[in-house]
């Protein structure tokens, strides 16, 4: 099924966004790292960050697009474990906030074939 030639640009866009949000507003993300890695939250809050921003600007380019969108996929699946912790936090809060939190985690399955979908429709595009 052929994807819209927008489709990459808006993958980048949510990247992006997402990413930026990480530096905006990084406590909401720090909430959300899995206790179990070391270090503080903040860096990993902004480390998945600035790889957000990266894998954008990776994917708006042509010539990096499939080897970004490859690369956003295992990030997808990478950040899974953040998505099921913050569905555990917030199993007490409020239904809609506890609503978000579980709608979170399905919603990680379309973005991995997103991207995945970007990298093989950008395979051999942009090269010179």
């Amino acid at each position: 099924m052929p994807r819209s030639e927008r489709s990459p640009l808006l993958l980048a866009g949510l990247l992006a966004a997402a990413g930026a949000a990480h530096f905006a507003v990084p406590r909401q993300f720090d909430a959300i790292i899995p206790r179990s890695l070391p270090g503080p939250p903040r860096a990993w809050t902004y480390g998945s960050g600035a790889v957000e921003l990266a894998l954008a600007a990776g994917i708006a380019a042509p010539r990096t697009r499939a080897t970004a969108a490859k690369a956003a996929a295992a990030f997808f699946i990478g950040v899974f474990p953040a998505n099921v912790r913050m569905a555990v936090d917030w199993r007490h809060r409020p239904a809609p906030l506890r609503a978000a939190a579980l709608a979170r985690l399905p919603l990680q399955v379309p973005l991995v074939l997103w991207a995945r979908g970007v990298a093989r429709d950008g395979k051999g595009k942009g090269r010179s």
